[in-house]
C-alpha cells in the first residue's frame, strides 16, 4: 500500500480497522483500513464485487463486520445498531436511491421531521441547495428526471444533518453535467465539516473534488494516497485484475 495517509494533519473522524465481513460463509472483506476526516472527501473505488457497498453497509450498522472495529468521533461504534449510528450523524444515500416514485417530493421531506426538525426547516434547507426540487414539490418523484431524484436523495439525507455522508454511485444512470452539479455540492458539503466518503465505479466522476482516494480489489484496500494524475495507472491495473 502506498501513497498519503488519509487526513495528514487532522484526527479521523471515521476509521476502519481491520474490518472483516461476509455473507453466509463467503468472506467479502479481508480486513479493510480506511479513514475519513472531517472536512475531507475520500473516494472508495475499485472493480465490481471488490466490497465497496458491503464496506459502506459496515459504515452504517446495515451489515455487521466478522471482526475489526468502526470508530467515530474517536469512539468504538462496532456492531451498533443503525438507527444509533444515524442518531451520531452517519447517513447513507444508497445506490438507486431509495426513492419512493408516488410519494410526491414534498412528501419526501416530510418523512425526515423524526429528525427533530419540523417541515419548513427541512424544506427551506432542500430547497435552497437544490431549487429544482422547490419547483418540482407536489409531483410524485417517480415523474422527475434521475438527477432531480438524486438530488431529492440527497436532501432528504442532508436532514439528518449528518457529520459522515456515505455516498453509493451517485453518478449512476445520470448525464456528465448533472454528475458535475452533484459533485460540487458534495464539494460544499465537505467544506461545511463534513466527512464524505463516495463509492464511485467511474473514477473521473468523483477524482476532481476527492482530497484522498482508496483503491479496493478483492475485497482489500490494495493503494491508497492523494487523488491526483498518479491514481489512473493504478486503478488500470487493479481494475484489469493485472495488479499483484
Amino acid at each position: 500500500m502506498t501513497g498519503a495517509t488519509a487526513a495528514d494533519s487532522a484526527a479521523p473522524l471515521l476509521e476502519l480497522r481491520g474490518i472483516k465481513a461476509a455473507y453466509d460463509r463467503i468472506t467479502v472483506l479481508h480486513g479493510v483500513d480506511l479513514t475519513v476526516a472531517a472536512g475531507q472527501v475520500v473516494a472508495l473505488l475499485g472493480p465490481n464485487g471488490a466490497g465497496k457497498t458491503t464496506t459502506l453497509n459496515v459504515i452504517a450498522g446495515a451489515h455487521r463486520p466478522s471482526a475489526g472495529t468502526l470508530h467515530l468521533g474517536g469512539r468504538d461504534t462496532t456492531g451498533a445498531d443503525p438507527r444509533d449510528l444515524a442518531r451520531a450523524g452517519v447517513c447513507l444515500v444508497p445506490e438507486g436511491r431509495g426513492i419512493f416514485p408516488n410519494l410526491t417530493v414534498r412528501d419526501h421531506l416530510r418523512m425526515m421531521t423524526f429528525t427533530g426538525r419540523d417541515r419548513p426547516e427541512i424544506e427551506e434547507i432542500a430547497y435552497a441547495r437544490f431549487p429544482v426540487l422547490a419547483r418540482c414539490a407536489h409531483r410524485p418523484a417517480g415523474t422527475l428526471s434521475g438527477g432531480q431524484q438524486q438530488m431529492l436523495a440527497l436532501a432528504r439525507g442532508l436532514a439528518t444533518d449528518p457529520a459522515v455522508l456515505l455516498l453509493d454511485e451517485l453518478s449512476m444512470g445520470l448525464a456528465p453535467v448533472v454528475v458535475a452539479e452533484l459533485y460540487e455540492e458534495v464539494a460544499q458539503l465537505a467544506r461545511q465539516g463534513i466527512a464524505v466518503l463516495v463509492v464511485e465505479q467511474f473514477a473521473a466522476a468523483v477524482l476532481k473534488i476527492a482530497d484522498h482516494a482508496a483503491v479496493l480489489a478483492r475485497g482489500r484496500v490494495q493503494w491508497q494516497g492523494h487523488a491526483d494524475s498518479s491514481l489512473h495507472a493504478e486503478l488500470s491495473s487493479y481494475y484489469l485484475g493485472s495488479a499483484a
